[in-house]
C-alpha cells in the first residue's frame, strides 16, 4: 500500500480510494509537496503560534493525494467511492487512525463525491458516510 512511501517523520499514513465496481482509482501517502524533505517540518508543529488557523503539518496529506490522483487518472469513477485510510506506528503496524479530524480532508472527499470515509480504530474497522465524516471532523476537539 501507499503508506510505505510515507515521508512524513511523525506518522506514515496511506490512502486508497475504490470506485463503486471495487477498483482502486486513486492513490496516496503522506509527505511533503513533491515529495521534497528540504520542506519536512515534522516536529516543528511545536513552534507554530496557538493562533494559526490551518492544517499544522508540512505535509500533504494522504487522503489529498489520492483524492488528486483519482481526479487526475479516474474523473468519472469518483462520485460513490469509497476511501480507506491506514496509519503506521514505528513497527510498520497497523495503528488506530483516531477519531475523524481534518476538515480539509472530509470536504474534499465530499466535493468529489465519495460516499464512503474507511478507518481503522482500536475497535476495528468503521465505515463512515463522508457527510458524517465531515460533520464529526468539524467536532472534533484536541
Amino acid at each position: 500500500m501507499e503508506v510505505r512511501k510515507a515521508l512524513c517523520l511523525r506518522s506514515q499514513c496511506g490512502t486508497v480510494i475504490v470506485n463503486s465496481a471495487g477498483v482502486i482509482i486513486g492513490r496516496g501517502y503522506n509527505a511533503p509537496p513533491q515529495d521534497d524533505i528540504s520542506l519536512r517540518r515534522c516536529h516543528r508543529k511545536h513552534e507554530l503560534d496557538a493562533t494559526f488557523k490551518s492544517d499544522k503539518t508540512c505535509c500533504v496529506h494522504a487522503e489529498q493525494r489520492a483524492i488528486m490522483d483519482a481526479l487526475r487518472n479516474n474523473t468519472d469513477n469518483i462520485k460513490g467511492s469509497t476511501l480507506y485510510f491506514l496509519r503506521l506506528d514505528e513497527q510498520g503496524e497497523m495503528k488506530s487512525s483516531g477519531n475523524p479530524y481534518c476538515t480539509i480532508c472530509s470536504k474534499m472527499a465530499l466535493d468529489v463525491g465519495s460516499k464512503y470515509f474507511v478507518l481503522y480504530h482500536k475497535e476495528g474497522i468503521v465505515v463512515y458516510d463522508t457527510k458524517e465524516y465531515n460533520e464529526l471532523s468539524f467536532a472534533y476537539k484536541e
